[in-house]
């Protein structure tokens, strides 16, 4: 296993590296400027360096290395240092690449951001793989009961009705309505007593309501599959015929065998964490991941978009690594050495 990890990742960074060229290549050939968001009055001069300033004006290649040395946790090398100009010792220009709408740093704007995705976006998938996974056992075990009709019609509609029609119906009936809940969260509130904490926990019910009926309803059809395809499987009538009980059976040996495909959209579904649902952070203005990359795209900030989307497929590719440790963990059969 140790080897089959090392070797994976040996393999990641090329890849990575190529995927880092692809993407910085394609927006930066994309149409946008610095400048195109100043008043028409302010001097070409002026626009010239702030171009210049931005390193909108250097060539290709000197901005690839910039760009992507804002990835590199420890100090920059001394021969990146050469080949971009910028010495060691120029902290402000160490690692950083400047946010065009912000003038600031795209690291620091991005650290801004994580808190309230994983805040709520990461409850809301943590909420629905603990209803999905149960709903969906049960549901294959007890085949056309009515617990399996039913979960059957709530995960057909949690699956078909976009977020953005759910999420439009708790603000109407919750907020207007009925007043429970806030209608928009509030990332400048504090945590600092009891009262506050009771506000943070209401603005944030709606929407992990919805991410997680959402992801559930997925993950509940797919766990159903699974365990339905493993359950007249020969192992399993070998245990029952062991004199295993039945919950030994389902728990220990079907919902193992079973979880092996779930855990693949499980691991690939972590990186939309991160890349944050977009729809729904715009209904109830949760300042995550997905609106910035938004507000980006629509200011046509090119390098906060770069940053971003790179940083999105880097978690991809890690957690396709996990996914295929998690299988030799589920499935002892399975060997990488």
């Amino acid at each position: 296993m140790g080897r089959f990890i090392i070797r994976r990742l040996l393999i990641a960074i090329p890849t990575l590296l190529v995927i880092s060229f692809v993407i910085f290549a394609i927006l930066d050939l994309a149409p946008g400027d610095p400048t195109s968001g100043l008043p028409l009055t302010v001097p070409a001069e002026v626009r010239e360096q702030i171009r210049e300033a931005l390193g909108f004006n250097k060539p290709f290649h000197i901005k690839y290395l910039l760009w992507l040395r804002q990835f590199v946790v420890y100090e920059p090398l001394s021969w990146l240092d050469q080949a971009t100009g910028i010495s060691i010792g120029d902290a402000a220009n160490r690692t950083r690449i400047v946010s065009w709408q912000t003038r600031g740093p795209v690291t620091d704007l991005i650290v801004q951001r994580i808190p309230q995705t994983l805040w709520v976006l990461g409850s809301a998938y943590i909420l629905g793989i603990l209803v999905a996974v149960p709903v969906g056992v049960i549901s294959a075990y007890k085949q056309y009961s009515w617990f399996d009709q039913l979960g059957t019609f709530f995960s057909m509609v949690g699956y078909s009705v976009p977020t953005f029609f759910t999420g439009l119906l708790m603000i109407i009936i919750f907020s207007v309505k009925l007043g429970w809940f806030p209608s928009f969260y509030n990332t400048m509130h504090e945590v600092t007593d009891w009262e506050s904490f009771i506000f943070q926990i209401k603005q944030m019910i709606m929407p992990i309501i919805v991410l997680s009926f959402f992801n559930a309803a997925q993950l509940s059809r797919f766990t159903r599959s699974s365990v339905l395809d493993n359950l007249n499987q020969d192992y399993v009538r070998t245990a029952r015929s062991k004199g295993l009980r039945e919950r030994v059976v389902l728990l220990i040996h079907v919902l193992r065998n079973s979880l092996i495909p779930v855990i693949t959209l499980m691991a690939l579904g972590i990186p939309g964490i991160f890349a944050g649902a977009i729809i729904t952070e715009q209904i109830f203005r949760i300042n995550g991941m997905g609106q910035l990359l938004i507000i980006a795209i629509q200011g046509s900030d090119i390098p906060t978009v770069q940053t971003l989307v790179f940083i999105f497929a880097i978690l991809i590719v890690v957690f396709n690594i996990v996914a295929d440790v998690a299988y030799g963990l589920l499935d002892p059969r399975i060997r990488y050495d």
